[in-house]
């Protein structure tokens, strides 16, 4: 159960890191709370590895969720587009990790 937790974190942190860089093109410091929050993502992955969760699995949910959510975040918070064909994208992206993980 723990791995779970440690995975959630790491997406968490990326998608911050990741809508971050967008701010970061702008302010320059904000430079710093995106590299942070990439170093806090791969050290949680690590974690949900070292509790036992596949590494197939692991970075299959870890990428899937985080263009999802990065997706989804930056239409909400700088109005980027977001077309049926990138959710349909989306949507594909999420169905193949769901098949490597009921795989598993």
């Amino acid at each position: 159960m723990m791995a779970w937790w440690f995975l959630v974190g790491a997406i968490a942190a990326e998608v911050a890191a990741t809508l971050g860089l967008k701010v970061a093109t702008v302010h320059r410091w904000v430079f710093g709370f995106v590299a942070a929050g990439y170093v806090t993502a791969f050290v949680l992955l690590s974690y949900a590895l070292a509790y036992g969760m596949p590494i197939g699995v692991a970075y299959g949910l870890w990428t899937a969720f985080g263009v999802a959510l990065t997706a989804l975040f930056a239409r909400w918070i700088f109005a980027e587009p977001l077309t049926r064909r990138m959710m349909a994208g989306i949507g594909l992206i999420i169905v193949g990790v769901l098949c490597v993980e009921l795989g598993a």
